[in-house]
């Protein structure tokens, strides 16, 4: 299963800011978190419930930023960081961290997941 969720919906003072501009690679680290776990619970209202997702198999995350600014692997650490805690060693995943000028609504991250379903014991 896979979804693409970005940080725009509940969290505004993430909108219309850039990393390498006006936005702290920090603040950029939370918004890519919060994009996770709204990509994770769409995903788990998808599945049935949080307890149907096995873990995490690839997250591309979407950064937008400035021409000069490298750091985006940084920023995607947040949403990385947080699959772990939540998965645990299920977390572990490929990723790619994509520098882009300007997302849907905004955005200053976007991550599209891909998650591990579980398998479901018939009776």
């Amino acid at each position: 299963m896979d979804r693409g969720v970005g940080n725009a919906r509940r969290r505004r003072a993430w909108c219309d800011r850039v990393l390498g501009g006006d936005l702290s690679i920090e603040e950029g680290r939370r918004a890519a978190a919060i994009a996770f776990m709204q990509c994770l619970a769409a995903a788990a209202a998808a599945a049935g419930g949080v307890d149907r997702l096995a873990g995490v198999v690839r997250l591309t995350i979407y950064v937008a930023s400035t021409p000069g600014f490298h750091e985006q692997h940084v920023v995607v650490d947040g949403a990385s960081t947080l699959a772990l805690d939540v998965f645990g060693p299920a977390g572990v995943h490929t990723r790619s961290a994509l520098g882009v000028a300007a997302l849907p609504l905004g955005m200053a991250v976007e991550v599209e997941a891909v998650f591990e379903l579980r398998r479901v014991q018939a009776p």
